[in-house]
Order: structure tokens, then C-alpha cells, then sequence
């Protein structure tokens, strides 16, 4: 059995067993031959044992221009073709084949776990079910603001998480942040959101920070999405700070502020949806 965690591949015994059956079994092959190979096994199964076996077959599964067609034939597209990420496709590959969501638990389905509550107004943050349906079925809890300021934040750490400084800066990879909003029926609200991306002292280098959000009393409380794409940012992004919250605007005892939920962060190493965003 193989396993991918946050780009650092890892073989289990059994696995290492196959290995060293391998390894006494090696037929010389062309490389071009090989390289058609090991297109076709899994890529974690050529990291992990193909490129043990010996020297020639480690030649291969190492070679920018193997994981450079494995993109290819896998739709893995440069954004910016001048950014090419040298020396590093098959991070490029393995990134962008696991892409995935950085903020920790973004539905409240482990209560505040992952959060670092900033404000705690009113009768402070609370966790309900959807009031209308999200059009994710899997959104089964939102987070509720009260009559005063309610925020929380995120840090994430990128090196932390598998994106390495050289490829952050060398590549700058598209940065995709969302959220989903909502405002309850019978009571106005205010939503606010702040993207910040930080350096190695967590000090600002770009920011996304929107004007405030107002609902009006008597609206049909829908979900809505903020969505935004960091491109281009220049060198030197090692941390996402990523922040929301709200509350009424009645001063109603209770949670009759904003819902929160749904909330994104992705790294978007791929050319995709997320390079046509403003």
C-alpha cells in the first residue's frame, strides 16, 4: 500500500517486500519503452517502487520529461507557460492532482475546532443546521453570528501543507479563496471577509478585503458565495490568513446575524476555472 500525505509519499512493508522480489528481476528495456511503462501504472506505485528497482528505472521515473507528460496526459495545463516550474514537475504534478481544500473544518462540523475566534460579540458565535438548504447536500452545519461583531480567522501555513518557498515563488501558483453567506429572513446583517497573504513574519503582502455586506430585513435568506483568485502575487507568500465573520444589525438578542460556512482555501497550481476570475 502506498500513501500521498501532503506531497511526501510513504510505502508500507508489503510494498518494500515487492521491492526487493524486484529488484533481482530486472530486464533492460528502452527508456522510451519504460517511460510508455510507467505512464500507465499508478504515479505513487513509480515513486515509490519502480524507481527503487535499479538504476536505469530510477533514471526514468525521475525525469522532468516522464511527470512533464504525465501532466499532459492528465490535463494538468500551465496557467502561465512562460512559469515554467523547472526541476519540479512532479510536484507539479502530485499538487495539482491532490489539490484540496486548506482551511480546516469549514462546515462547524467539529464545533470551532481549527478556529481562532477574533471577536465574540452578543450572545457570541454558534453552530445551528441550515435555515435554507446549501447546494452542497454535504453542508449540515453554518456558523451564526450575534448582535455585536462576530470574526474568526485561519493561518495557513503553505511549507506546512506541502507547497515548499522555492515553488511558491518560483511558480506562484493561483490562490482560489471562497465562502458561503447567508442572512436570516426576518433580521438585517452584516457579512464581512478579509484574504490576506502573508510572508515568513506574517506580514502583509497582498490582501483581499471587501466592502461590507448589508442584508435588509424581510430578504428570502439564500446562500451566497464570495469567491476571489490571488494571481500573480510575486515572491515570498508563505502563510494565508484568512478571516470572516458579521452580526445583526437590529441588536437582537440571540443569533440573528449572518451564517457562515463552506469556507475555502485552494492552491491552484493547475490551469482551470479558477485562472478566469477577476
Amino acid at each position: 500500500m502506498l500513501y500521498l500525505d501532503g506531497g511526501n509519499i510513504s510505502m508500507t512493508a508489503e510494498s518494500r517486500k515487492k521491492t526487493d522480489e524486484l529488484s533481482g528481476i530486472v530486464i533492460p528495456l528502452p527508456l522510451d519503452i519504460l517511460e510508455e511503462i510507467f505512464l500507465n501504472l499508478p504515479p505513487q506505485y513509480v515513486v515509490c517502487v519502480c524507481r527503487l528497482v535499479c538504476r536505469q528505472w530510477k533514471v526514468v521515473a525521475d525525469s522532468e520529461s516522464f511527470w512533464r507528460e504525465r501532466c499532459r496526459r492528465q490535463g494538468y495545463h500551465l496557467r502561465d507557460p512562460s512559469r515554467v516550474p523547472s526541476n519540479n514537475w512532479r510536484l507539479f504534478y502530485f499538487l495539482s492532482k491532490k489539490r484540496r481544500n486548506l482551511i480546516k473544518n469549514p462546515r462547524a462540523e467539529d464545533e470551532f475546532q481549527g478556529w481562532r475566534i477574533l471577536d465574540n460579540g452578543g450572545n457570541q458565535w454558534k453552530i445551528e443546521e441550515p435555515m435554507v438548504e446549501h447546494s452542497n447536500p454535504a453542508v449540515k452545519k453554518n456558523f451564526v453570528t450575534s448582535y455585536s461583531w462576530c470574526r474568526k480567522e485561519q493561518v495557513i501555513d503553505l511549507m506546512k501543507e506541502g507547497y515548499s518557498p522555492s515553488f511558491m515563488d518560483e511558480f506562484q501558483p493561483p490562490i482560489r479563496i471562497s465562502d458561503w453567506y447567508a442572512p436570516r429572513w426576518d433580521c438585517g446583517s452584516i457579512y464581512q471577509i478579509s484574504v490576506q497573504l502573508l510572508d515568513h513574519e506574517q506580514d502583509i503582502l497582498q490582501e483581499f478585503s471587501p466592502e461590507l455586506l448589508s442584508f435588509p430585513q424581510w430578504n428570502d435568506q439564500q446562500w451566497h458565495q464570495m469567491e476571489y483568485v490571488f494571481k500573480d502575487y510575486g515572491p515570498g507568500v508563505r502563510y494565508v490568513r484568512f478571516t470572516h465573520g458579521g452580526k445583526d444589525t437590529q441588536f437582537w438578542a440571540g443569533w440573528y446575524g449572518i451564517r457562515v460556512t463552506e469556507s475555502c482555501v485552494e492552491i491552484c497550481p493547475a490551469l482551470d476555472r479558477a485562472s478566469f476570475y477577476a
